[in-house]
């Protein structure tokens, strides 16, 4: 155990900090249960679609090609059907839709786990940033054509981060989505996870008068692929401090999961999960006006954008 988690109590929930996905599931039968998973081949998906396939789930694992999903799920046993889904090219998700409802699948949860971070340089898609193409649009396009395939009580849980705090001043740069106008790494990386939980916020306020739900989670520091771009110094400083502040992987999708799943979280919608616990979200991200908004633009960009 780390100096940090020594600190860290269990909070209102019963878990906390140190809580792995096993210990937030222990007990639970999901038999019966469908949940789709995006970015299940490596990190806090892998650890996700594990867990999940193991406590009885049947998993739709997707990741950026079928043969990648397919040797996540192999990996894993139990229930599990691959799915490709590259959420920086449209067509590709579309696919990943009607593959999902072509099967007739009906949806439990929908864990929108998949992103990119921190990129050191400007890269785009159909000529959006692509950190906010991915991390946002991408999970849009999905969730928002599977919302007929959830259940009456079906769950959406949005990866979002604390990292959403670092988003640019006014939260989204709706004039400088394509980063011509300035790009930086780390605050670029913040106005996605700021629109994965404007996303969940909205949602949520669309699902009122039903059971659905739809919340975001941050899942911690944790040491993952996902951080791969960023600088030498960054990994260093990562790689010295790691055994005190960072979390395992099994911790980091701890709260991912406990969202999805937990029977205590039955009708709980809207709400920023740290720890497995509620926490609060900056005052950006709790502007229902600017949630809106951002499903508008959101919509708007999906509409120009191919299909197949």
């Amino acid at each position: 155990m780390s100096l940090y988690e020594l600190f860290k109590r269990n909070g209102p929930s019963g878990f906390g900090y140190g809580s792995t996905a096993e210990v937030v599931t222990g007990g639970l039968d999901l038999t019966g249960k469908t949940i789709l998973v995006t970015g299940c081949n490596s990190g806090l998906g892998q650890e996700a679609l594990r867990v999940l396939a193991m406590r009885g789930a049947r998993v739709i694992g997707s990741a950026r090609t079928v043969e990648k999903a397919k040797a996540a799920c192999d990996a894993v046993g139990g229930t599990t059907i691959p799915l490709a889904c590259e959420l920086s090219e449209p067509a590709s998700v579309h696919a990943a839709v009607a593959t999902v409802k072509a099967a007739g699948l009906r949806l439990d949860a929908i864990l929108c786990n998949a992103g990119i971070m921190a990129l050191p340089k400007p890269e785009r898609a159909y000529g959006y940033e692509l950190q906010f193409f991915t991390n946002h649009i991408g999970h849009f396009i999905l969730v928002t054509g599977l919302l007929d395939q959830l259940t009456d009580d079906g769950r959406v849980v949005m990866l979002s981060s604390m990292g959403h705090t670092m988003a640019p001043k006014g939260g989204i740069q709706f004039d400088n989505l394509d980063a011509t106008k300035g790009y930086s790494d780390w605050a670029n990386y913040g106005q996605s996870k700021l629109a994965n939980l404007l996303f969940a916020k909205e949602l949520a306020r669309r699902f009122q008068g039903t059971r659905k739900t739809a919340n975001a989670v941050h899942p911690g520091v944790i040491a993952t692929n996902l951080g791969r771009h960023m600088n030498p110094i960054m990994n260093t400083v990562f790689g010295f401090f790691g055994g005190l502040v960072l979390k395992s992987i099994p911790q980091g999708a701890a709260t991912e999961v406990y969202v999805a799943t937990h029977p205590s979280l039955a009708g709980v919608s809207g709400e920023y999960f740290a720890d497995c616990n509620v926490a609060k979200s900056s005052a950006t991200s709790r502007d229902a006006e600017l949630a809106k908004r951002l499903w508008a633009v959101s919509e708007e960009i999906v509409a120009k954008l191919p299909t197949a």
